[in-house]
Order: structure tokens, then C-alpha cells, then sequence
């Protein structure tokens, strides 16, 4: 690993920010700290670059402790939020700064800004002063000026949080692209999922300073390890459910009661548990016909009403009242408000997000 942090603790006027953090990155890898505001995010990037200080733990670099080595030594990149442009300097004066403190010969400096300005799609703006550049222009200098010493690592603090829905798209799908041209392993921290699910590689959720769930976005999308991260990504569809049979594994929900296959749960009756249904899941099956509950045959068989209907690229986002909840899924079909449906949910990708033990 190129990157390692090791049991990182840091407190905020007496209340604990950080609680024994740890994770790695390794050569080429993009890994997005994604979290609540407050959640520490920033703050463990600034300790990672020498900007703060952890009360414990480490910080390594190819295996190397560089916990007391100084920000300016430690060959990092970083990109603020608010850019942190030199108003007064021209497009490629502010490309070209860190190349300068380097005191790399002019010539080299030269061709090194050029590079990065055709690498941020800006060649044509070298000579402008970035207080004429819009926002997203500014984002692009602001990373070609991260990239142009050329880090060992790239750390970007909410680089998209500033723009607005069109222009971030596009920014997420070029700087995906940039990070993954230069091969340089970067850390990004985000509150926003979009952003984080576009770029990372693996995905670090962090929640009041503990790390709940490491994984690749499909990963932690499709398998939440708690309810806290079902909850953060929007998944929805949490069940409360209490075991009423274990012979067969029957349990009682808002929606009815939900047989199981043997699932290794380890489930004596009156446990009590949450369940989750994600709203998009292969093999499920949404009609517009009711149709009849068939006994064990891989699938949980629901009936309701449907409340709303919203079209969200190319797909239907629905909300259907069954039983004493509504809950949403995603269907090719569009629905009318009203009208009875019957959804065929697979057993298979029913999960257990906790339990508790009567």
C-alpha cells in the first residue's frame, strides 16, 4: 500500500471527532471518504496532510512513518473546496506556482503548465486572470495546480461542492477521467453519494468519526453492513420484523408475514431484527395484475397500492402502500396512481441490517 493510517484519534473542544481511524490506498487507487458534514472527513485530511495533528495514531507512506514530517515535505497535493486561487495571478501563474517553489528550471516549468492545461481541457485560458473564470473553470485550474509538482498523492476536500447539478455532472465525468489518466492514487471526501459512486474506487463510510463500512460502491450499495449506512445512501425499504416461526422461518412484519429460506440467520422466535429491501434488485418482478401467493418458491409475493409515480432517468421511481408502510421501488413500468400492483421479491436478496435477541 502507498498509503496507510493507522488508528487516527482527534478530538474537537473536549468531544471526540476521530475514533481509531484506519484504512489504506494503494498505487493508482481512488478511495472517497464520504460521510455527514461534521462527520470528520476533513478534518483526517488535513491530519493526512501534515496540515493538523492526530492525539494518536500514525501516518505511513510506503511504510514509512511521516506522522511528524512537515506539509511541505511530504510531496502531497491538495485541492480545497474553495479552490484557494491566487486572485491577483494570471490562469497560468496559478498552474505554475508549486512548480516555481520546486525552483525547476523555466523551461521545464513551461512545458509542465502547458501539459496540465491541455490536461484540464484550459489551454486557451493561460493567460487570463482567474477572477474571470466561472466556477467550473476555476475547479479545473484548481486541479491542474494540485497535479502540476506531480504528488505522490492527491487529497480533494468537496472540490464539486460549490457548482450547481449540470456543471457537476459534467466535472465528475472529466475528473474521473484526469485521476484515472495521471495514476495517482488520490483521496476524495464528499458528503454527496453521486459524487462519491462516480469516482471511487472504494468507498470509506465514516459516521461520527468510525469508519462503518469499507467496500467498492457496489459494494456498500448492494450490501450495507448497517442501518445507518442504508439510511445515509437513501435505500429506504428498513422493515422491522420479529421472528414468529423457525419451522419454518416465518416473520412478522408491517407488510405481512415474510417467509425465509434457511438463510444461516441463527433466528430463535421473538428475535427481533430490521430487515431491508433494496428498491432495484435482479430478479424482481412488478405487474400490474394482483396475483396469488405461491408457497417457497424463492420469492416474497407483496400486493399494494401504488401513491406516487415519479419518471427519474429512464426508469420509474414508485411508492407503493402496502400494509402499513410504503415503501419504493424502481420499475421499467410506468404505474398510475391507484392502481393495485403485486411485487415478487426475491428471498435471496433479503438482508438483515441488525438483530436483537429475546
Amino acid at each position: 500500500m502507498m498509503l496507510e493510517v493507522q488508528n487516527i484519534v482527534k478530538s474537537y473542544e473536549l468531544a471526540p471527532l476521530l475514533q481509531g481511524v484506519s484504512f489504506s490506498v494503494a498505487s493508482g487507487e481512488v478511495v472517497c471518504l464520504l460521510g455527514r458534514s461534521g462527520s470528520g472527513k476533513s478534518t483526517l485530511l488535513r491530519i493526512i496532510a501534515g496540515l493538523e495533528r492526530a492525539e494518536e495514531g500514525k501516518v505511513l507512506w510506503e511504510e514509512q512513518d511521516i506522522t511528524d514530517i512537515p506539509v511541505h515535505l511530504r510531496g502531497f497535493g491538495l485541492m480545497f473546496q474553495d479552490y484557494a486561487l491566487f486572485p491577483h495571478r494570471s490562469v497560468e501563474q496559478n498552474v505554475s506556482f508549486g512548480l516555481r517553489m520546486q525552483n525547476l528550471p523555466e523551461r521545464q516549468i513551461q512545458e509542465r503548465t502547458a501539459e496540465m492545461l491541455e490536461l484540464v481541457h484550459m489551454s486557451p485560458f493561460a493567460k487570463r486572470k482567474v477572477i474571470d473564470l466561472s466556477g467550473g473553470e476555476q475547479q479545473r485550474i484548481a486541479l491542474a495546480r494540485s497535479l502540476a509538482p506531480k504528488p505522490k498523492l492527491l487529497m480533494l476536500d468537496e472540490p464539486l461542492g460549490a457548482l450547481d447539478r449540470t456543471l457537476k455532472q459534467t466535472l465528475m465525468d472529466d475528473l474521473r477521467q484526469i485521476i484515472r489518466n495521471t495514476r495517482i492514487p488520490a483521496i476524495y471526501v464528499t458528503h454527496d453519494q453521486e459524487e462519491a459512486f462516480s469516482i471511487a474506487d472504494r468507498l470509506i463510510m465514516l459516521n461520527d468519526g468510525k469508519i462503518e463500512q469499507v467496500g467498492s460502491p457496489e459494494e456498500v450499495y448492494r450490501r450495507p453492513a448497517s442501518l445507518w449506512v442504508a439510511n445515509f445512501l437513501g435505500l429506504g425499504n428498513t422493515l422491522p420484523a420479529k421472528v414468529i416461526s423457525t419451522t419454518p422461518l416465518i416473520l412478522s412484519t408491517s407488510v405481512g408475514d415474510i417467509p425465509l429460506q434457511d438463510r444461516q440467520l441463527s433466528l430463535h422466535k421473538e428475535d427481533e431484527l430490521i430487515l431491508l429491501l433494496l428498491p432495484e434488485v435482479a430478479g424482481m418482478q412488478i405487474n400490474n395484475l394482483p396475483r396469488q401467493k405461491e408457497p417457497d418458491n424463492g420469492f416474497i409475493h407483496l400486493q399494494g397500492i401504488i401513491e406516487e409515480s415519479i419518471f427519474v432517468e429512464g426508469k420509474y421511481r414508485i411508492e407503493v402502500k402496502i400494509g402499513q408502510s410504503t415503501l419504493h421501488f424502481i420499475s421499467q413500468l410506468r404505474f398510475n396512481h391507484g392502481e393495485s400492483i403485486s411485487i415478487s421479491y426475491p428471498t435471496g436478496e433479503l438482508q438483515c441490517l441488525s438483530r436483537t435477541r429475546k
